[in-house]
């Protein structure tokens, strides 16, 4: 067996634990996950104290989104105790970012207790998808092939303000991604959550013609920033 794992990795127990079971590793820089096992699936492995780290600063849920974007069966491994004891973060806010990850997302939530357990149901998991299979395991950031509805929320997100529910919304009121894009501003604040500034901010995208040295002016204005 093979897998990849991403860099970060190479620190933890986890990759010497996968070693001991003779499954080859090789280390890369991967766009999303922490480790990927076959064409079809993708983990992120979190600790408790990273899950809480990353549910506060805002990464978790993008992470998760990404994963659930790019692999046919997503996993999150949530690994060790102390969950809902280890930093002042309320129930409620852990309760609803793992609803959010195993419903909305539909990543599916493996817990386990140590790093050498995660080794092995990373092993089971890779015998699974690898079993008398010769094929190559792809280090991909291509996301999975998204279904018709799929693509059409995917388009209408791209919107300013426009949140996933918000696509939804549009999409069924409209009835297609392009009645959408000839909506005029009235038309527009006719859907729920929609005012004044987040419908002229919509058209402004649709109606103003592309430069490249706008382009050119933003990125140039964030290196300034960031100097």
């Amino acid at each position: 067996m093979k897998i990849f794992a991403d860099h970060r990795e190479n620190s933890s127990n986890v990759i010497r634990e996968i070693f001991k079971l003779d499954i080859d590793v090789d280390m890369e820089q991967l766009d999303v996950g922490d480790y990927i096992l076959s064409e079809r699936v993708g983990i992120e492995r979190k600790t408790a104290s990273d899950f809480l780290s990353s549910l506060v600063d805002g990464r978790l849920l993008d992470q998760t989104k990404s994963l659930a974007q790019t692999f046919e069966r997503p996993l999150l491994i949530l690994e060790g105790s102390g969950l809902y004891t280890e930093r002042n973060v309320h129930p409620n806010a852990i309760r609803g970012a793992l609803s959010c990850i195993a419903v909305d997302h539909q990543v599916s939530i493996l817990k386990t207790k140590n790093e050498k357990e995660t080794a092995k149901m990373i092993a089971s998991i890779a015998d699974r998808e690898q079993d008398d299979e010769e094929t190559e395991i792809p280090i991909r950031g291509d996301r999975k092939a998204l279904s018709l509805t799929e693509s059409q929320q995917y388009i209408v997100e791209g919107l300013p303000g426009v949140s996933a529910v918000l696509a939804k919304r549009l999409l069924s009121h409209f009835e297609s991604v392009e009645d959408i894009m000839v909506a005029n501003i009235e038309e527009l604040k006719e859907v729920h959550g929609i005012g004044d500034e987040k419908a002229e901010e919509i058209r402004k995208v649709l109606e103003h013609g592309y430069s490249v040295e706008d382009e050119k002016e933003r990125c140039v204005s964030q290196t300034k920033l960031q100097d």
